[in-house]
């Protein structure tokens, strides 16, 4: 017996050993986030620009980090009760949030019931992609720069006006900054959705609005739309010829819609800059860049730090934009 046990000893030994070093060499080789599948929390219904831009990211993103990216669509109160939702799941990474502009900057102010503040209720992962709007107007509008623009409706205050998708929506806030930055009276008018409130100005029922430049060339290229500029700081690779609002005279003007990566707040630095890192490197795929592009949009990516700074700076404009223009969504 003592014979067998010498033997067994060394045997027992050297299986920890061997052990220990392939549990070591495991953990070497396999990050410890994730190990179970990722949820990505949409605050809009499928079929829109969120959804698809969650599908494009969520399956090349599931690929690099080697598990499933599931997508929730929890769509209310304009996106806030995914907001709260996700700001509220336990912050181990595995509950993460398609964070859209308007979700993440207005609607602090534009809801007083607002249960999240993004500024504080999240941990930011990056931007991902951004949407400038374009300025169109109808033909009979006598106007081809946004100076001439300007200079109408100060000839004639409350004579043009112009089409939103409806209350504190973003084409109204776009149409509120415009206002407040030329010193013009131009009225609003809101519409049930963007479609229609596109449809009115080309109908020649509005006079103008902010319009998608993916969805508004068509028109423009066949002569039932005008445009007069983009609103984003550079100028829009589907339409390089038009000014920005920025070189219009506006300075700093800047309205876009964009989507975000974000997750619940307390989140371990590790896991958000793991996320961060392969989402850059998702953004930079060809392949996922023409998806991206496909839709209007053009991929961004930012840092933590980037993002937070961006969702402060606009939460500040939109409140005053709201604030001044005593808009309520409530």
């Amino acid at each position: 017996m003592a014979l067998v046990n010498s033997y067994l000893k060394p045997a027992g030994m050297l299986c920890a050993l061997l052990c220990g070093a392939a549990a070591q060499a495991q953990s070497v080789t396999e990050p410890a986030y994730p190990r179970k599948p990722i949820r990505l929390v949409l605050p809009f219904p499928p079929g829109g620009g969120t959804d698809a831009m969650a599908r494009i990211i969520a399956a090349k993103l599931g690929e690099v980090l080697g598990q499933q990216m599931v997508i929730e669509n929890r769509a209310g109160a304009a996106g806030n009760l995914a907001a709260e939702f996700v700001a509220k799941s336990p912050p181990d990474g595995y509950t993460l949030f398609m964070g859209f502009s308007s979700v993440m900057t207005a609607n602090k102010s534009l809801y007083k019931n607002m249960a999240v503040d993004p500024i504080k209720d999240f941990a930011p992962i990056t931007q991902l992609a951004t949407s400038q709007y374009i300025v169109v107007v109808h033909p009979s509008v006598p106007a081809r720069s946004i100076a001439q623009l300007v200079a109408l409706a100060k000839a004639k205050p409350g004579s043009l006006n112009y089409s939103s998708a409806g209350i504190a929506s973003p084409l109204h806030l776009a149409g509120e900054l415009f206002k407040a930055r030329a010193g013009v009276n131009i009225v609003h008018i809101a519409y049930k959705g963007g479609g229609p409130a596109a449809t009115a100005v080309l109908s020649g029922e509005a006079q103008l609005t902010y319009g998608s430049i993916a969805a508004s060339l068509q028109y423009i290229q066949s002569g039932r739309l005008r445009a007069l500029a983009v609103t984003g700081l550079k100028r829009a690779t589907l339409a390089p010829q038009l000014p920005t609002m920025d070189e219009s005279g506006y300075k700093g003007f800047n309205v876009a819609s964009w989507h975000s990566l974000v997750a619940p707040p307390g989140t371990p630095r590790d896991i958000v800059m793991r996320l961060h890192d392969e989402t850059i490197k998702v953004l930079r795929v060809s392949d996922v860049a023409k998806l991206i592009d496909n839709i209007g949009y053009e991929p961004t990516g930012t840092t933590p730090e980037q993002l937070m700074e961006i969702i402060k700076t606009e939460s500040a404009v939109w409140a005053q934009v709201i604030r001044d223009a005593r808009i309520t969504a409530d």
